[in-house]
């Protein structure tokens, strides 16, 4: 897979035969609605002839691997398909072996460090009886490098079909799925949530999903309801039952607490309940993690850090969740929602505090449109990736690059004659994301939120990840 910046004239015509890609797949996997138009600056994924194949309406598994000479069990697993019938159009399937033409001179021995393979795989997948002897044009068959393998989460507020279906559809890319969200209530009970079309879902895709537990109310988190309960063992009890009860019934692998705006003096009353938490759950086989403000020092100030002890819930929970997004948050100026460099900030910090295997980074499935010259007191609309590219289009804006941030924007001037800016997530950004999780050597990704197109990262995360499943 490649990635590929429009440049002023480019067609897909002319791109298809640049790279060698089919260009319906280029259209495909990148959900092109009008192949006529596209936007100078914007990033496209190529698939790679050979290597990667975007599914086609009316494919079947079945299909796809009698073409490439593999087994659906070898393509299914490769990929992390669960169920073999669950496959759809635009998806990019990663083939576990490329052809490889012999070439005058060529040794097995040379084809395989080229391709840091060993030459015991390249007879093995070959069925090579002498592997001194190779002719000219020969086709051999080159087993993929495997890539490192994350864990990756994805919160989801649409609890309908809509969501169902996109559970279905994407689920393959996800370890675990969070349903957002259910509330807790000042008597431990908890808010009820109508979540089984996405559990049914989570479980046809081999998902593990969480309780999401926060102290949201009338709108906004509560610091008074996350103190009712962190200041009552009593109340906490009750909490710790219903949060068992309700797993135990619909059938989730953990919770996840995402207690936000907590008091200060309340920071070592939610490690101790953390603690109380784990107690109780860990013994039944049931995870427990949380979300974490995006802290860069210990004694970061302000009522949304300093309850979030990052060495505390590493060292108690299973794993977090670092909300690494939201710099550019809509009541706010324009600028990026994750800037690669506030990020990085986060993460230094981070990694000394909490162990790197124990941290999935946030990363934002989303962008924000505001209105320019900003006031302050006004808010930015929300808009998809895909959404923010067809108003590009759509008004003759071209992408530029913020190579700071790792970040796409544009500006454009409405049929009202206002002007906007716009930040989002492109092809190019989200790489940047995942090299950082590599770097860090970190436990993988957590996405906020599903509901928002991006056609583009789904072939980028596969390309960059193999996805543990549980």
């Amino acid at each position: 897979m490649q990635i590929h910046v429009i440049q002023a004239g480019d067609t897909l015509w002319e791109l298809s035969l640049r790279y060698g890609a089919d260009i319906h797949q280029i259209i495909l996997v990148n959900e092109i609605e009008n192949p006529n138009v596209l936007v100078v600056g914007q990033a496209l994924v190529i698939p790679e002839r050979g290597r990667e194949y975007v599914v086609q309406p009316g494919d079947t598994l079945w299909r796809i691997a009698q073409r490439f000479g593999l087994s659906v069990q070898e393509l299914a697993q490769f990929n992390q398909i669960a169920d073999p019938s669950l496959i759809f159009p635009g998806d990019m399937l990663i083939l576990p072996y490329f052809p490889h033409a012999v070439q005058p001179g060529e040794t097995l021995w040379e084809i395989a460090q080229r391709y840091n393979v060993q030459v015991e795989q390249m007879v093995e997948v070959n069925q090579l009886a002498d592997p001194s002897f190779l002719y000219i044009g020969q086709i051999l068959y080159i087993p993929r490098e495997t890539e490192s393998t994350k864990e990756i989460n994805a919160y989801i507020t649409n609890m309908g079909e809509e969501g169902r279906r996109e559970v279905l559809a994407l689920g393959r890319h996800f370890t675990y799925l969070s349903p957002f969200t259910y509330s807790i209530r000042e008597d431990g009970s908890l808010t009820e949530l109508q979540d089984n079309l996405i559990l049914e879902a989570a479980r046809e895709q081999n998902i593990e999903p969480l309780l999401v537990l926060t102290n949201f109310s009338e709108g906004s988190f509560s610091s008074d309801l996350a103190a009712a309960v962190l200041r009552d063992t009593d109340r906490q009890d009750r909490l710790i039952n219903n949060i068992l009860n309700e797993m135990e019934t619909k059938g989730y692998a953990g919770v996840n607490f995402d207690l936000e705006y907590v008091y200060p003096e309340d920071r070592e009353n939610y490690n101790n309940f953390l603690r109380r938490v784990v107690d109780r759950l860990r013994p039944r086989g049931y995870s427990v993690s949380s979300a974490l403000a995006p802290k860069d020092r210990a004694d970061q100030a302000g009522l949304l850090y300093e309850a979030h002890d990052y060495a505390a819930h590493g060292e108690i929970l299973d794993f977090v969740v670092l909300m690494t997004y939201e710099w550019g948050w809509a009541g706010g100026r324009p600028m990026a929602i994750a800037p690669i460099h506030e990020v990085r900030e986060v993460l230094d910090y981070a990694v000394t505090a909490i162990p790197r295997e124990k941290i999935l980074m946030g990363i934002p499935l989303y962008g924000r449109d505001w209105n320019i010259p900003w006031v302050e007191g006004t808010f930015a609309r929300t808009v998809s990736p895909k959404e923010a590219v067809q108003l590009a289009a759509a008004y003759g804006a071209p992408i530029q690059y913020d190579e700071v941030s790792q970040s796409p924007y544009f500006r454009y001037t409405d049929d009202a004659g206002q002007r906007h800016e716009v930040w989002f997530e492109d092809a190019r950004s989200i790489s940047a994301k995942y090299q950082v999780i590599d770097e860090y050597g970190l436990r993988g990704g957590s996405y906020w939120v599903l509901g928002s197109p991006f056609p583009q990262n789904w072939p980028v995360l596969r390309d960059h990840f193999s996805i543990r499943k549980r």
